[in-house]
């Protein structure tokens, strides 16, 4: 019982806010050193080095500095300007516009704090200007902005790629369509509600003075950069072109290039940008290496035959082991990192998943989402806290809350969707 002690200490101690690399590495030191010794660390080096020569992994350093590139170089606020010039003037046209940037975001950034902080900043005080539902507005930035935990190229999707031994490039296929079908869910909500209730995005009059057609063109103008930079990322992974490491340096260049477009280059934005970088890459492998001196301890102790046991007998075999993984994940996701959640979390999961024939693209999907709806649920959805600590004052937490609700459902029926129709996704639910 030495592995399932130690697991339970480690949760107790990352909710009592504990650094989360250290804690799994010193309940892994204070765990091995008591069940075995300090021989038990003998081969972490070469664990660690392991670590350090996976290619896949690289992407992630190379992506994050992708999206914190373009997040200089004031992408956000041009887009939204520019989209909402261009729906303004259809009732929800802001929130619409708001999906849709959110949705451009994801594709070319990924960075989910930084697309909720960029909207919440520049489209939620115009929002209620325009006398927006509260509700509705914050609900919709929130919503938009997790929408980089699923559309490729999504630095989640690359680890747990890594963790279950997958394809990055077929994960970011598989997702393609979860998040496709997750917008259109978005926009058809905003539409329905203001069909019924126009009083709760009203449409923006349009008194700026410009042309209709200058509004269309000032908004290809925002809208093709950026997209030209996801084809060229996605296109070259999906056509085989390239491997999804090779594709996120292409990506860092293009979003320097970007920036040069933007005339937001400077050697100080870059040098900045990639101190950003190296300080989450560092958290992430940080955690990596913690993570795997606590999997290395914990299957030494045998926890991860207990548990598996247990997982096996669960009534319902397949069904009941995805429904209760799901609802660990999610419950977990409430309080710890998706960062945490993959490298401890899904690689006790995995094995179970394997014995009980499950298709491991469809389980690293269903967890995404999972992962995605945990950012927005009360009362500790991470994307709720970074929308309140730049929302204007007569923003409550409770409208927050109340807000994100109809889009947690929609995420819910998404989930729910492929757990039980996988085909119209292109996927199976077994091997």
């Amino acid at each position: 019982m030495i592995g399932m002690i130690m697991f339970g200490v480690a949760l107790i101690m990352l909710m009592l806010g504990f650094p989360v690399a250290f804690t799994f590495g010193g309940v892994a030191l204070f765990f091995g050193v008591f069940a075995e010794g300090m021989d038990l660390f003998a081969f972490m080096p070469y664990r660690i080095m392991s670590v350090m020569q996976n290619t896949v992994l690289m992407a992630v350093p190379l992506f994050i500095f992708m999206g914190v590139v373009l997040q200089r170089t004031r992408l956000a606020e041009q887009l939204l300007t520019s989209m909402g010039r261009l729906f303004g003037g259809l009732p929800g046209g802001l929130a619409i516009s708001t999906i849709l940037v959110g949705a451009l975001l994801a594709a070319s950034t990924g960075v989910v704090g930084a697309s909720v902080v960029a909207m919440g900043l520049i489209s939620l005080p115009v929002m209620l200007a325009h006398k927006y539902d509260k509700r509705l507005a914050t609900g919709t930035i929130c919503a938009s902005g997790t929408l980089g935990q699923i559309v490729p190229p999504s630095i989640i999707l690359i680890i747990l790629g890594d963790v279950l031994g997958l394809p990055v490039g077929d994960l970011f296929k598989a997702a393609v369509w979860p998040g496709v079908i997750l917008i259109g869910l978005y926009i058809a909500y905003i539409l329905i509600m203001t069909r019924f209730k126009p009083e709760t995005a009203p449409a923006m009059p349009d008194d700026s003075g410009v042309s209709r057609k200058r509004e269309i063109f000032d908004a290809l103008l925002a809208i093709i950069p950026p997209l030209a930079l996801i084809v060229v990322v996605l296109g070259s992974i999906f056509t085989g072109i390239a491997t999804p490491t090779e594709s996120s340096a292409l990506g860092g260049v293009g979003a320097v290039v970007l920036a040069i477009i933007y005339r937001q280059f400077s050697f100080k934005m870059v040098w900045d940008a990639s101190k950003d970088t190296v300080k989450v890459t560092a958290m992430v492998f940080a955690i990596l290496i913690g993570a795997t001196a606590f999997s290395m301890v914990f299957s030494y102790t045998g926890g991860d035959y207990l548990l598996e046991e247990w997982l096996l007998q669960l009534p319902g075999e397949k069904w009941g082991f995805i429904i209760l993984a799901m609802l660990v994940i999610l419950v977990l996701g409430f309080f710890i990192d998706f960062v945490e959640i993959s490298f401890i979390i899904v690689p006790i999961l995995a094995p179970v998943a394997e014995a009980l024939g499950i298709n491991m693209l469809w389980f690293a999907i269903l967890i995404a989402m999972n992962l995605q709806t945990s950012f927005l649920t009360p009362p500790f959805g991470f994307s709720l806290f970074y929308l309140k600590g730049v929302a204007p004052p007569e923003v409550r937490t409770t409208d927050i809350y109340r807000g994100v609700l109809p889009f947690i459902l929609l995420q819910m029926l998404v989930l729910a969707l492929i757990v039980i129709f996988p085909e119209w996704f292109g996927m199976s639910s077994s091997y």
